[in-house]
């Protein structure tokens, strides 16, 4: 695929850049301090033009739906029966760059399943997204398929994005993302940068 600048109706989407995954949780991240710089490098360059998924868990298992309940039984360390709800919070640098407005809280995999998001992207008339942080694999991927079949084009920043599993996230990016080579774009943060500017 031809890379041209993106529209002026970009969006970037920072993923669950989250103390619960960048502190020691049974969700660590550490990958999380390596991506960090170029997350920063992206929310900053566009404040405006970036928005903060949070992955909210439930109070205990029992409070989650369906499925959910078997997975938050395996995972109760991470509900917030067990740890402070703050841990839900974005890591520090990234504080002073969202506010309320920017923050979009999910309880699943997918910032689409946050209730009221893509209708928000609509009114804003969103055509580009740009995606960044965690897991590579499971929150961030489930995000683009959405963006995929929404209609989206759709942009990877590759030295942005981090999972705890190398391996998984290896395999988005090298075998899964490209087999959808006419809707994924892998692009590196500068490379971003310089097409969002251009």
């Amino acid at each position: 695929m031809e890379t041209v600048p993106f529209s002026k109706n970009t969006l970037h989407l920072v993923i669950d850049m989250q103390r619960l995954f960048a502190e020691e949780t049974e969700w660590h991240t550490p990958a999380i301090a390596v991506i960090l710089p170029n997350v920063l490098k992206l929310s900053r360059a566009r404040p405006s033009d970036t928005l903060f998924a949070r992955f909210v868990v439930p109070q205990n298992a029992d409070a989650a739906k369906g499925a959910w309940k078997t997975y938050y039984r395996r995972w109760s360390s991470v509900t917030l029966d067990a740890i402070d709800p703050a841990m839900l919070g974005l890591v520090a640098p990234l504080v002073a760059i969202a506010d309320d407005r920017s923050i979009v809280d999910k309880e699943t995999y997918s910032i689409f399943g946050s209730k009221g998001f893509s209708e928000r992207l609509q009114a804003a008339g969103i055509d580009t997204l740009i995606f960044s942080g965690v897991e590579t694999d499971v929150c961030v991927y489930a995000s683009v398929l959405d963006a995929v079949d929404a209609g989206y084009r759709v942009i990877l920043a590759a030295d942005a994005l981090a999972s705890s599993n190398v391996q998984a996230h290896d395999a988005v990016l090298e075998t899964l993302v490209p087999r959808l080579s006419d809707q994924v774009e892998v692009l590196s943060t500068d490379a971003i940068l310089k097409l969002w500017q251009a």
